[in-house]
């Protein structure tokens, strides 16, 4: 039987936008094996019904129990948003989701001015609902959904003129309604931090909740016992629901090296 420290964390999104958290964790875990599975042939999440997500969170889900995982991250807000409850209730593993941010964004807002990125699907979510209602009397919060956003990261078009011209339509009128914190309630916009900086200047702090998702999943492994505390030595393994040589190339180009890419 294999050890409970051995076995891997299975990460997953619509597409390659979790990456951004996958190198959260890997940096914080260096020595877990890990498995990556980018939804590609339904991205994005952003644009479905709560039910269609819910069905390939569990068939997702499903796949990462036979592939051996010891606890599941779901490392797309619009999925956490539709299915960890569910999902938490039809897996014997530690399911460990995303949120947009809210909280923490309310919390270091020195003027409780906080705009918020994030899909339709999010916002339009009861999870999301009960973050506002929780968390809005701090401050003024100011909601943006951002259509287009994931399709620009997942065609990798980082620098394009579309790119800048949806994220100027989606920022400006938050600068202009005097935020001083922004959270990015998606793991695809991370990769579109240069360009929001670019547009909202150097005095606008950005809440990133990845590092704090990757505390998080350490956390609950070091607690249930089965976290790897080896410094080095975790391995990777990427799928996809549309695996090709063009996605393949994609996750390497934002990875940051080439990598296999397997079938789900």
């Amino acid at each position: 039987m294999t050890c409970q420290k051995e076995k891997p964390i299975a990460l997953f999104d619509s597409g390659i936008g979790g990456l951004s958290l996958l190198r959260h964790v890997r940096d914080r875990l260096p020595g877990e094996h890990l498995i990556y599975l980018a939804d590609s042939a339904y991205v994005p999440y952003g644009d479905k019904s709560d039910q269609f997500i819910v069905e390939r969170s569990l068939e997702i889900g499903q796949f990462f129990i036979e592939q051996g995982a010891k606890a599941i991250v779901i490392a797309c807000n619009s999925a956490t948003a539709a299915a960890v409850s569910l999902m938490r209730k039809s897996f014997d593993v530690p399911i460990v989701g995303m949120e947009p941010g809210i909280k923490p964004a309310m919390i270091q807002s020195r003027r409780k001015r906080v705009g918020i990125l994030a899909t339709a699907a999010t916002v339009a979510s009861k999870r999301f609902a009960t973050l506002v209602e929780r968390y809005g009397d701090e401050g003024e919060l100011f909601i943006q959904a951002c259509p287009g956003l994931v399709e620009q990261v997942e065609i990798i078009s980082l620098d394009s003129k579309e790119t800048h011209d949806l994220l100027s339509n989606y920022l400006l009128p938050l600068k202009a309604r005097g935020i001083d914190t922004l959270a990015l309630g998606c793991t695809h916009y991370p990769f579109l931090l240069p360009k929001i900086r670019e547009i909202l200047g150097e005095q606008i702090q950005i809440i990133d909740t990845g590092p704090a998702v990757a505390g998080q999943l350490k956390r609950v492994l070091k607690q249930s016992g089965a976290l790897q505390e080896r410094a080095e030595g975790g391995g990777i393994q990427f799928y996809s629901s549309h695996a090709r040589e063009e996605l393949a190339r994609q996750i390497g180009e934002l990875w940051g090296e080439s990598v296999e890419l397997k079938s789900m």
